[in-house]
């Protein structure tokens, strides 16, 4: 797994004007941030199939597209929020967008020329997917994390109240938004998991199913001071407090292995029976008394979208551990869940000569089908389990790969009853009988697949009418049409991509499992979901492995369980993996600039060990390219802290304990945890420690805290002073993983009682506060949005205020001196064609995408809005994006506005006005801190 420091966006050179009087001045920051947000629902017809709409997740927008005779033609592009993942058209003249950056919903009229935003809805944290139900289909319902500055106080966060919900349907009836700033759903569902993803609608609107994303696999990892010492031959114990457990790690683990080479003291990670009633490890022994908590393992809900106020009515557990999306059928009403299923209770990587290993077998690609109140998995690649040597063939058989679908995402049903799956790891739409999936009859064969170009299969609708099926493939930003009769591609639709190359050429390398194991079942995706984590932990230790040396230091193979770490934000700290064991062959004197570059590098073992590559590692040319594709990925926004970046007087109270007082050793906490924005660490120093543990590790990054929140019951250890409360059972929680590096520690109030810390249980929670609330790389204001009408001034006007202030507030960026919160970029309709505006906090004054015209003031620019169909919406992005997305889309150089007046494409950098030369690239000079904050436009053109 890999370690997670910090990264500022990308930076890549700028096109400068050709002429000042032409095209106006350009920004000095990085034009694009890299979030790599998984799509969910990203087409949708409208319901008499003229049109298309396609989500250009980069470039923020939603793409429409006249349909004729199953033909695409491009008709419209609308400016929504940042990174939509979801559409849905509730009627043939409005759509609705999920912008999963943005914390909101984006309500688009089709019914003038251009569509514009009429409304924008806001909600919790990182929506994911949108459909439509209930009477009249007229109730949107929309899945949300619980927290964000968005959540009502009826629905506190309780980040410390053990067995809270923690996933939650919004639910708004579309015929009576409400006249507040967010809008008033009609009621907030809670359901019993974590973060929620995927919703599905029964043809009639009478129920809606929501999936949890991490939905978990009944396991949990068991602190190492649980664990008697002593490795496989050691006698049941007793732990702190006076509970037995059954001994300790296991030694041999397949019949007849050789003896597991001796390693570190570590914990295990132990899986529940549910025939036994116990919590067991690999030799069946029972845990119970080292977890003090039940997994219910709820992954899907169905909730009655009928009743009055809708509500839940059913739960089903053991669909898989990570869900994707959901298809009803259309006729049986079965529900269908593209899901991946891990094994993470199995020990180790490598070949396995002497252990167990996940080598190419870390989660398998699974539909499960809800067929009543039956839960039946189906395994797409029970190919590679049907071998003589299943999963551990090496090397793998001819074909095998082939036959393999990975990465399951999207789903459409036709009305005979196929389903078409699109899978992302494979480029390829998988398509296959209900009847036989539902009898699991099926057999896995290339035959059944759907070859897509472009890579990255993610989103599908089924255009039955026209024999079409329309597929958004997210690695090349494209549009294509397949012929349903051939099961052929025929043709292709590109959306404008402003990701640098570095983004497009790296990404592949995450996902592609045809390319990187040779099953072609198993990427780094598989457990780095959509560059971030699977909230799980493994025990990928290698029997067979050798002992590394890093700066002198040795680290055995065995290691215990580690937590899954996010790819995001992984520059500015060093060496990576939890023990910081994966570093550069010079390390600590590699080259100036390549450190963390190396560190990843390092990694291209893991593609043989880990993912089962028979050919071995990437060409080196390859595995620069991934590093640099990674290294790009940003941390969001914080979503407990405050839009106004002040921290409650708890946060505050804790940030001061966490500068100034001596918690160990005679040092704050940032001492190591070191939070340094302008330097690019939040929370690590890239040292490693030894920390009292039985290994070393490194000085973990603390910016994510806030998405590990839902387990709650820890015995008491020796490591720990654990509170007395949290050793009684807990009952019912979210989560089976939580803090430290294993995920074995509950809450952060258990982790600050740690014999290292000598604290007050208020400093406790006061730091608790505050590291929930830690700073991450952008601004909690980046991302947010409102949308200014005729007729809701007085609701948004205090929004608006508050983004104006924000970009002009000085803010701490890595490599960007004199940035500020964020750049405020302002789109609409205006006049009766589409225009954008750019806040130059300097001038105070709002810049626009024609050159020629006089920079208008925020008076001036709310007028605007004032009259009917000139909506306005605000929104703050990351800094250094505003003027390609305010102004120039291409990055051409050339206004949006003068390039459409010219006849040019301001969506096409080699489409210019008048045939002008296209500009030479250089890079921009930096802005003299102070002088002209983010390079505002005042100052950009001198």
């Amino acid at each position: 797994m890999f370690n997670s420091p910090v990264r500022q966006r990308l930076r890549f050179p700028i096109v400068v004007m050709l002429l000042v009087a032409l095209t106006g001045a350009q920004p000095a920051l990085s034009s694009f941030a890299t979030f790599e947000t998984g799509q969910v629902r990203p087409l949708a017809l409208s319901p008499d199939g003229s049109r298309l709409f396609a989500l250009n997740t980069p470039d923020n927008r939603l793409e429409i597209f006249a349909v004729d005779g199953g033909g695409l033609t491009h008709s419209a592009s609308v400016p929504v929020g940042m990174e939509p993942v979801a559409v849905a058209a509730r009627t043939n003249d409005e759509v609705w967008v999920v912008n999963h950056l943005s914390d909101s919903v984006s309500i688009v009229d089709l019914t003038d020329s251009p569509p514009r935003v009429v409304r924008t809805l806001l909600v919790g944290d990182e929506p994911r997917d949108l459909v439509f139900a209930g009477p009249a289909f007229n109730r949107a319902f929309i899945t949300t994390a619980r927290r964000g500055q968005n959540v009502p106080l009826s629905v506190p966060p309780l980040f410390t109240t053990p067995g809270t919900p923690r996933a939650l349907v919004w639910v708004f009836d579309a015929n009576d938004l409400g006249a507040t700033l967010e809008g008033e759903p009609e009621t907030i569902i809670e359901l019993f998991g974590d973060t929620p993803r995927a919703l599905a609608a029964t043809p009639d609107g009478a129920t809606v199913y929501a999936a949890v994303f991490h939905s978990g696999n009944q396991t949990v990892a068991i602190h190492e001071g649980a664990v008697c010492d002593g490795g496989g031959a050691a006698a049941p114990c007793s732990i702190g407090d006076g509970v037995h457990m059954p001994g300790g790690l296991a030694g041999d683990t397949v019949p007849g292995g050789a003896p597991t080479p001796s390693g570190p003291e570590a914990g295990l990670i132990v899986k529940f029976d549910e025939a036994m009633g116990t919590w067991q490890d690999e030799l069946g022994r029972n845990w119970n008394n080292a977890v003090r908590f039940d997994l219910p393992d709820l992954d899907v809900f169905a909730i009655d979208a009928l009743a009055p106020t809708p509500v839940e009515t059913a739960a089903f557990a053991h669909v898989g551990t990570v869900l994707f999306n959901m298809a009803v059928h259309p006729t049986s009403g079965n529900v269908y869940v593209s899901n991946t299923d891990a094994r993470n209770e199995v020990r180790f990587e490598g070949p396995g000569l002497s252990s167990t290993t996940v080598r190419g077998h870390q989660h398998e690609t699974r539909i499960t089908v809800l067929d009543g109140a039956t839960v039946l998995p189906r395994h797409l690649n029970k190919h590679i389990a049907a071998l003589p040597q299943g999963y551990r063939t090496v090397p793998m058989q001819a074909g095998i790969e082939e036959d393999s679908l990975a990465t399951p995402l999207d789903m459409a049903i036709s009305s005979d009853g196929t389903l078409y799956v699109a899978a992302f790891g494979s480029s390829a739409v998988g398509v296959f009988s209900t009847a036989e999936l539902d009898a699991d009859t099926f057999v896995p064969d290339a035959a059944d697949q759907i070859a897509v170009t472009g890579g990255g299969p993610s989103g599908l609708v089924l255009d039955e009418a026209n024999e079409r099926l329309y597929v958004l493939t997210r690695f090349d930003n494209a549009v294509k049409v397949i012929d349903t009769a051939g099961e052929i591609e025929i043709a292709e639709h590109p959306l404008h991509n402003p990701e640098p190359d570095t983004v497009v050429d790296g990404r592949p390398f995450l996902y592609d499992a045809r390319l990187t194991s040779s099953n072609g079942e198993a990427s780094c995706a598989s457990c780095h979901v959509f560059a971030d984590f699977d909230s799980l932990g493994w025990d990928l230790g290698d029997p067979d492995g050798s002992v590394v040396v890093v700066d002198g230091n040795q680290f055995s193979p065995l290691k215990g369980p580690m937590a899954t770490q996010t790819l995001r934000g992984l520059a500015h700290h060093g060496p990576m993996h939890w023990r910081g064991d994966r570093a550069g062959p010079a390390f600590p004197f590699d080259p100036p600039g390549t450190t963390e570059r190396l560190a990843f590098e390092a990694f291209n073992v893991a593609f043989d060990g880990l993912l089962g590559r028979d050919e071995g590692p990437l060409a080196a040319a390859d595995m620069t390219a991934f590093a640099e594709f990674a290294l790009s990925v940003l941390s969001p926004p914080n979503p407990v802290r405050s839009l106004d970046n002040v921290l409650t007087s708890e946060q505050a109270n804790g940030r001061n304990t966490y500068f100034n007082f001596p918690s160990t050793v005679g040092l704050p906490c940032n001492a190591c945890h070191a939070l340094d924005p302008a330097a690019g660490q939040f929370g690590t120093n890239g040292q490693i420690t030894f920390d009292m543990e039985p290994q070393l590790f490194k000085i973990a990054h603390l910016r994510n805290a806030y998405q590990k929140i839902g387990m709650f019951g820890m015995p008491d250890v020796s490591f720990f002073n654990v509170p007395i409360a949290n050793r009684q059972p807990q009952g019912d929680q979210v989560r089976g993983f939580g803090f430290f590096h294993d995920g074995s520690t509950d809450t952060l109030f258990t982790f600050l009682h740690a014999t290292a810390f000598s604290l007050s249980d208020t400093q406790r929670l006061e730091l608790e506060q505050f590291i929930l609330a830690f700073d991450t790389t952008l601004a909690p204001i980046v991302g947010q949005q409102v949308t200014l009408s005729a007729s809701n001034g007085a609701a948004v006007g205090a929004r608006i205020d508050l983004m104006l202030q924000r970009a002009a507030a000085a803010f701490d960026l890595v490599g960007e001196p004199g940035a500020t919160e964020c750049d405020l970029v302002v789109k609409g309709t205006v006049a009766g064609e589409a225009r954008g505006y750019l806040f130059d906090p300097v001038a105070d004054l709002f810049d626009s995408d024609r050159v020629a015209e006089v920079p208008l003031s925020d008076a001036q620019l709310r007028a605007l809005a004032g009259d009917a169909g000139q909506e306005l919406t605000y929104t703050c992005a990351p800094p250094g994006s505003g003027f390609r997305m305010a102004i120039d889309r291409d990055g051409d150089s050339f206004r949006d506005r003068d390039e459409i007046d010219a006849g040019s494409d301001p969506a096409d950098p080699s489409s210019l006005p008048g045939g002008a030369p296209t500009p030479t690239a250089t890079a921009m000079p930096t802005p003299t801190p102070g002088a002209c904050a983010i390079a505002p436009l005042s100052c950009r053109a001198a």
